[in-house]
C-alpha cells in the first residue's frame, strides 16, 4: 500500500505498521499470529491543499479487492482485512460517503467489506517492511502480479497498477 502513495505529490511520509489492536508495539510476528487485534496499515501525512483527503480515499479503492471480508489477495486473516481509520468526524463521513458510492457504482457484484474505523494508536513496523516495495523490487512485482492484485487493479479500473 506504500507505492501508490508514496508517488503523489502532497503526500509528505507513508509508514507501515499496525493500528487497531490492544498488543502495545506489536512484532510483524505477533500481528500474524493473528492474537493482538491490529490490522497491518500505513499511516499517510499529507498535506490536504495539494492532496485532499477525498484522494486519499480514492487511491486506497484502486489498491484494494473492497468486497473480500477474509484478507487480500494471498494474505488471509484478520491483520489483512481492508479498513479506513479516521481520525475525526470529517473524515469518517467522507469514508462513508465514498464507501456508499463505490457500492452502488456497480463495479463489483458483491457488498463492500471495508471497515470504516476510528483510528487507535499506530505503532511503525520494523524497519525491514519500510518502502519495502524500493528494498526489494523483485519480489514485490512478483507479489502483485502472482497473487492477482495487479489483474484486479487492472479488471476493475482499467488501469496498470
Amino acid at each position: 500500500m506504500v507505492k501508490p502513495f508514496d508517488e503523489q505529490p502532497g503526500i509528505v511520509s507513508v509508514t507501515s505498521g499496525y493500528t487497531g489492536g490492544s498488543t502495545r508495539n506489536p512484532t510483524y510476528q505477533e500481528v500474524c499470529s493473528e492474537t493482538t487485534g491490529h490490522y497491518e496499515a500505513v499511516q499517510i501525512l499529507f498535506d490536504p491543499e495539494v492532496f485532499p483527503y477525498e484522494k486519499l480515499l480514492d487511491v486506497y479503492w484502486q489498491q484494494i479487492d473492497p468486497t473480500d471480508p477474509g484478507g487480500q489477495f494471498f494474505d488471509r486473516g484478520h491483520s489483512y482485512k481492508t479498513a479506513i481509520f479516521y481520525y475525526n468526524d470529517e473524515q469518517r463521513t467522507a469514508a462513508e460517503k465514498s464507501k456508499q458510492e463505490l457500492g452502488v457504482s456497480g463495479k463489483f457484484d458483491k457488498p463492500i467489506a471495508t471497515a470504516i474505523l476510528p483510528a487507535k494508536e499506530f505503532y511503525p513496523a520494523e524497519e525491514y517492511h519500510q518502502d519495502y516495495y524500493k528494498k526489494n523490487p523483485g519480489h514485490y512485482e512478483r507479489y502483485s502480479h502472482g497473487s492477482g492484485r495487479k489483474a484486479f487493479i487492472e479488471e476493475h479500473w482499467g488501469e496498470k497498477s
